[in-house]
């Protein structure tokens, strides 16, 4: 089933106008649906519903709700600021977090991070990022996207980390938690944030400020990962830690 995404949604009503002109060119003129063909739409808040369309013409397209999906939401908020690795890698590691269901993602600018980026680009990188966190949202059935922030140093991410009543940053040196002894005991823990670092890992001056902020260092393991790996093992595990 094809599924959409209208922020305008209405929970109280039994149905749905979609006015916006490019969603109407896709579904009328690419997909080519038709009157009575059932549809999945959400708003990214929470709200879902299955339903069907009664009229579809350029400037609108009707639908009846025929059932709405009852949201599952989690009990954690898991936030990964994830320093940007080279070429386009950042892209895959968009669209796999937000199918583990990670709430925010914060593309992250380090002492060691490579790739630099000019506002124009950072712009256009942070606009198709968005646009793959709602691809990998209407592909996985998630009812709330996952909020995609701009290019933010790790010194401004650590300065507001104080909402968070968890914070950990995997690194290759020094005293460190293994990342499973953090999470082996019921924990009071609801929001969440993860630091993933560049190729080269961290400088003794960025794990030092994050300490002083109350960071705790943690070890992913044995294996040196790549940024992208190291993401990804990080949201599965909350994941499947959550779930058991």
């Amino acid at each position: 089933m094809n599924r959409f995404l209208v922020p305008a949604l209405d929970s109280s009503s039994n149905s749905v106008t979609i006015t916006d002109l490019k969603l109407i060119h896709h579904l009328r003129d690419v997909l080519r649906l038709k009157a009575g063909e059932a549809v999945s739409v959400f708003d990214g808040k929470g709200n879902d519903c299955a339903a069907a369309i009664v009229k579809i013409s350029a400037d609108s397209v009707e639908l009846v709700v025929k059932n709405r999906k009852v949201s599952v939401f989690r009990k954690v908020s898991v936030t990964i600021a994830c320093a940007i690795p080279k070429k386009s890698r950042f892209d895959d590691i968009v669209d796999k977090l937000t199918q583990l269901g990670v709430d925010r993602i914060i593309p992250l600018k380090t002492k060691r991070t490579i790739v630099k980026l000019t506002k124009e680009k950072e712009g256009a990188r942070h606009k198709r990022w968005i646009k793959i966190a709602l691809s990998a949202s209407q592909q996985s059935q998630r009812s709330v996207l996952p909020h995609v922030e701009a290019l933010t140093d790790i010194k401004d991410v650590i300065k507001r980390s104080a909402e968070f009543d968890l914070k950990l940053i995997p690194t290759l040196e020094g005293e460190r938690k293994g990342f499973k002894e953090v999470f082996s005991h019921p924990h009071p823990y609801r929001n969440i944030l993860i630091f993933i670092g560049p190729e080269g890992d961290f400088t003794a001056d960025e794990i030092n400020l994050a300490r002083k902020n109350g960071f705790i260092p943690v070890s992913l393991g044995t294996s040196v990962l790549r940024v992208e790996t190291a993401a990804v093992a990080v949201a599965s595990f909350i994941n499947l830690n959550e779930n058991n």
